[in-house]
């Protein structure tokens, strides 16, 4: 996905950067409010989500300050990218480099990671389908003692950062030559598999490869207290050595009179349908979305493409991701815009808006994944200059439809290449961020938070029914009727504790306001309660 693989100049199908071949890798004025007392009270205000905004009051929000912005980071279990740091480790240790990335991403206000549970037909989880990860036991098959994957979810939900399920469904294993358990659904069924330059491939073009794909899917939804599913950038294999892949019987049986591309992208284009619909069926609230390769075609391929030079993943992947953001299949597409700004081949600046204009009118939510993992390095001098980044982030905003962004990868959080963490952390994610909200996928805003008050130096409040997190405020004098609209005066999102009441230590005098979140972030109106400057 992202690590170290070369892609070739349009010519050879792919541009420079990296990217491992094999890697599994969001004026007006505001109402005057009555002084607030020191009793708690619920602010009349509109309807949740909205912020603090009224039926009548027109708010504009600091798009330097967005309140809503996905901002995640990518965990690459796969050859023990980011974790764990080896294979076979204790299980104290596991946890403890785990827990250790979750720290470094709430420290940096990050609110989302995506975890890699299945890298190639194997499980970070108690399987009934496939075995065990050899990149967490040492062995393929090999039981590590312990079901992982409830403990991954609580912690990062401890720290008030969602939890997505990263799935390969294509590898079927990590090399051809990797020993196969006895179960193992590809030595069960060895003619859904295709070997392909030293790989193992399950055929997309085979009906029963994506019933079992989207089997262990529904699994993983059902059981597990997921927040989302994902998929990266890998489908039908990347542009490698130029060796035909392999399924050509496949496509005398279910071609029904396309080209081999178009039965291709069909094949894709249905996985990504029939998971859509099984995760969504399974709980609405589960959010589905993929990372495409950052060119979805050029203009040399297409007159509406980017007006870049590289590989197109339309034709050399059979990715279509302008197919599922039209039909609506994925809630959100996350491409990897891994080049700078200024790049000929394949320009941030351009590809940005480039994206930005497809998912426009749709209910499909953009992202962007920002490539941490090239800062410092020497494949472009932009990348030498810590700025870079922040820049990205910064026209991101300036881009209505571009709702955030994730980090490639987990390492970088740990290592700060440039100290770009640093800059990140102390300009554009000065303030913590709720997630964006999907009208789709449901929810209800809590009822507000009842008795706030001041306990010594702590404010606290009574738990609220429904309630997973809540959003704390504050302002020197008078809240307004926009006081909520952007992240300005927002302190922090606070994950839910067990019991009757939640606290959180007061930052000094003013006007603290409270909201209550729901798993989506579908957010309450607001209490408030005036504090005293000590």
């Amino acid at each position: 996905m992202r690590t170290g693989r070369p892609l070739i100049v349009v010519a050879a199908l792919s541009i420079a950067t990296t990217g491992a071949a094999y890697a599994f890798g969001p004026s007006g004025k505001p109402k005057s409010k009555p002084k607030p007392k020191p009793a708690s009270v619920s602010m009349p205000f509109a309807a949740a989500g909205a912020g603090m905004t009224s039926a009548t009051t027109s708010c504009d929000p600091d798009p330097r300050r967005p309140k809503r912005e996905l901002r995640g980071v990518w965990i690459a279990t796969v050859k023990n990218i980011d974790w764990p740091s080896r294979a076979g480790l204790p299980i104290a240790q596991q946890k403890s480099e785990y827990t250790r990335i979750l720290d470094n991403a709430a420290a940096r206000r990050l609110n989302a990671v995506f975890v890699q549970v299945r890298p190639a037909s194997d499980a970070f989880y108690k399987s009934p389908y496939e075995p065990w990860s050899q990149w967490l036991s040492g062995a393929p098959g090999k039981n590590p003692g312990w079901d992982p994957l409830p403990f991954l979810i609580e912690e990062a939900h401890k720290r008030g950062l969602e939890f997505h399920a990263w799935f390969n469904p294509y590898r079927a294993a990590a090399s051809d030559t990797t020993p196969l358990p006895p179960r193992h659904p590809a030595r069960l069924n060895p003619g859904w598999t295709v070997k392909h330059e030293g790989m193992l491939y399950y055929n997309p073009g085979l009906p029963a490869v994506r019933e079992h794909v989207v089997k262990v899917i529904t699994d993983v939804v059902k059981r597990y207290d997921v927040d989302g599913v994902h998929f990266d950038d890998y489908f039908y294999p990347y542009p490698g050595k130029g060796t035909p892949f392999a399924d050509s019987a496949a496509f005398s049986k279910y071609g029904k009179g396309k080209s081999l591309a178009a039965w291709r992208r069909g094949n894709v284009n249905k996985l990504v349908a029939e998971v859509d619909k099984a995760v969504h069926d399974t709980k609405n609230y589960v959010k589905f979305g993929i990372s495409p390769f950052g060119i979805w075609r050029n203009k040399s391929n297409d007159p509406t493409g980017s007006a870049t030079s590289g590989m197109s993943a339309y034709d050399s992947i059979y990715a279509d991701a302008r197919h599922w953001i039209r039909k609506g299949t994925v809630d959100y597409v996350l491409p990897q815009l891994y080049w700078p700004r200024g790049f000929k081949t394949a320009d941030y600046n351009v590809l940005a808006p480039w994206w930005a204009k497809e998912v426009k009118g749709t209910d499909v939510q953009l992202y962007i994944g920002q490539a941490l993992y090239q800062v410092g390095t020497t494949v472009n001098p932009a990348w030498k200059k810590p700025g870079e980044l922040v820049d990205q982030i910064n026209l991101n905003r300036k881009i209505g439809e571009i709702k955030g962004e994730v980090f490639f990868s987990a390492k970088q959080l740990g290592t700060n290449p440039l100290r770009v963490l640093d800059r990140i952390s102390s300009t554009v994610y000065a303030r913590p961020a709720l997630l964006p909200l999907m009208k789709d996928r449901g929810g209800q805003a809590p009822p507000p938070p009842a008795d706030l008050k001041q306990e010594g130096g702590n404010l606290t409040w009574a738990s609220a029914q429904g309630a997973t997190g809540y959003a704390v405020y504050r302002v020197q004098g008078e809240p307004g009727a926009c006081t909520t609209a952007d992240a300005r005066h927002l302190l922090a999102v606070e994950p839910a504790v067990a019991g009757t009441r939640q606290s959180f230590p007061l930052r000094g005098g003013g006007t603290y306001l409270v909201t209550s979140l729901d798993r989506l972030t579908n957010e309450s109106k607001p209490t408030i309660l005036a504090v005293k400057g000590s």
